[in-house]
């Protein structure tokens, strides 16, 4: 008697392209690090346009990664308090699709969609591995939680003071 082996899971069987929305979202790892505000180091910046959005990165410029968070991020689930609102309250905000995704610059190492995208695969901490809890993604050490304060909270005229290195850890 043979055994009919399982079927693998869609983030192995499918591209990032051919997923359903569903499949898609649930990619999320809700790790909030997208949520942080990021910097681009260059020599061209004034004050003027120095916290200036922008949707792309220069050839020589660096981007900076911040423990300030958005003011609408839930800091001990990592989630957004105002999802499905989000970009319409925080017009900055960026939604990731599967249009944009290779448009989008500024996800961090550890993302699933990025690790995928650039075929590293799913992360061991992923809350799709762990029954879809977040619990080994904290322990991790890969969430926001417990490391941020919130863009409400800080005066980001000194944005230099709160440039951190670990949002681009990847531990797998």
């Amino acid at each position: 008697m043979s055994l009919i082996k399982d079927a693998p899971p869609f983030w192995q069987s499918k591209t990032l392209e051919q997923m359903t929305r569903q499949e898609w979202e649930s990619l999320c790892d809700g790790c909030a690090k997208c949520c942080l505000h990021k910097f681009i180091d260059d020599e061209e910046t004034d004050d003027e346009s120095e916290l200036m959005p922008t949707t792309y990165i220069k050839e020589g410029e660096q981007m900076n990664y911040s423990n300030i968070a958005c003011h609408l991020l839930n800091d001990k689930t990592c989630q957004c308090s105002q999802y499905s609102k989000r970009t319409t309250l925080v017009p900055d905000c960026v939604q990731l699709t599967q249009d944009n995704i290779d448009s989008v610059f500024f996800m961090p190492p550890s993302c699933t969609y990025r690790r995928l995208k650039e075929g590293r695969g799913i992360p061991s901490w992923h809350p799709l591995l762990h029954k879809g809890k977040k619990s080994a993604m904290h322990k991790a050490g890969m969430s926001v939680r417990g490391k941020i304060v919130k863009d409400s909270d800080v005066d980001l005229d000194y944005f230099e003071d709160y440039i951190v290195l670990w949002p681009l850890d990847d531990i797998d």
